[in-house]
């Protein structure tokens, strides 16, 4: 299982790119950033200083959208930095969330989403491919450009255009029942559409807070570091109850049922601990949802990912312990998960 690391582009830039170098140091092998340009830095500007010290970690946004930016532009934003620095970026996408509601629009809708993801893939690998009625081709891309696009989803028509479509699978809680439950969704749609549904890339994506030990106070601390994460996949979940209902069968009420308290979500404090939105989020959810605890409490739940056919765990590292995050991961997770699990 890979391990990576996701960061928001806060400044100074500087911090962010040692943090991934001290990422890459540590064992873990993608560097992740939101990508929502009015709230935080425009990512593409960092990834290349991100590339261009470091030799193996590979980057890309969790995740962009099809509204941002015009798709020939995010197009050539990955093929020129796989050009400068080797096939070392993926596009993580979906319908747009922070980026797009800031902004004063919807996030785009599934059919949008779908063919911004053939465009991208196709102008980025060298390929022409149709863009609003025009065909369009990136004459400068190199033979054996390649950039793998994955997809985030929660709701059932995303996870079935995710495994129809997308070469991975991002899913933004660590909750072992609903990753069985979504993994088994995407891998049964990539079957039905005439694709090995083994090679998709599943990634994980959640907070991760280490303690030393599993005091009553160290795992409460730990607790309200990441309540925020809730409230953000909150924000979704709110979308699909109000496309599908409560109870309807389509989406597990163990996803639904705990945002019945959400009154609301104030952007500002988007993807932040501290975040008042998400008082409404209970601890039950938080220890579902996220890694709290000491090494072996994150180790036991990355080896049960692992069995339900997870490729990497993305860690959300938006908490007042970032560095001690990732030394600890390097430490005593990375090496152990490379272990043969007992």
């Amino acid at each position: 299982m890979d391990i990576g690391l996701v960061l928001q582009t806060d400044p100074p830039a500087r911090l962010l790119v040692e943090r991934m170098k001290r990422a890459e140091a540590a064992g873990f092998s993608h560097g992740w950033t939101f990508d929502s340009v009015v709230l935080w830095q425009e990512p593409f500007v960092i990834y290349s200083r991100i590339l261009a010290e470091t030799s193996r970690l590979t980057v890309g946004p969790m995740v962009t959208n099809p509204g941002t930016r015009t798709w020939e532009v995010t197009a050539s934003l990955f093929a020129t930095l796989n050009s400068m620095y080797g096939n070392r970026t993926v596009c993580g996408i979906g319908r747009g969330d922070s980026a797009m509601r800031v902004a004063g629009r919807r996030p785009a809708t599934l059919e949008r989403l779908s063919a911004a993801m053939h465009a991208i893939k196709e102008l980025a690998e060298g390929r022409e491919v149709e863009v609003d009625g025009s065909p369009l081709r990136i004459p400068w891309v190199e033979e054996g450009a390649s950039l793998p696009v994955w997809m985030g989803a929660y709701g059932p028509k995303a996870l079935e255009l995710t495994g129809r479509q997308a070469d991975g699978f991002i899913l933004q809680l660590a909750d072992p029942y609903l990753t069985e439950w979504m993994v088994k969704a995407v891998r049964s749609a990539a079957e039905q559409a005439g694709r090995d549904p083994a090679s998709l890339t599943v990634c994980v994506a959640a907070p991760a807070y280490v303690t030393e030990d599993d005091s009553p106070q160290a795992l409460a601390h730990a607790r309200e570091q990441c309540r925020w994460f809730g409230g953000m996949v909150g924000n979704h979940v709110a979308d699909l109850v109000e496309r599908y209902g409560e109870h309807s069968g389509l989406v597990p009420d163990e996803l639904t049922d705990y945002i019945r308290g959400r009154k609301g979500y104030d952007y500002s404090h988007h993807g932040r601990s501290g975040n008042p939105d998400t008082a409404f989020v209970p601890d039950g959810i938080v220890d579902r949802f996220c890694l709290v605890g000491p090494p072996q409490a994150h180790l036991a739940k990355l080896r049960q990912l692992r069995e339900l056919g997870v490729d990497q765990f993305a860690v959300y590292a938006m908490h007042d312990a970032i560095e001690g995050t990732i030394d600890a991961y390097g430490r005593e997770v990375i090496p152990a998960l490379a272990e043969q699990p007992v």
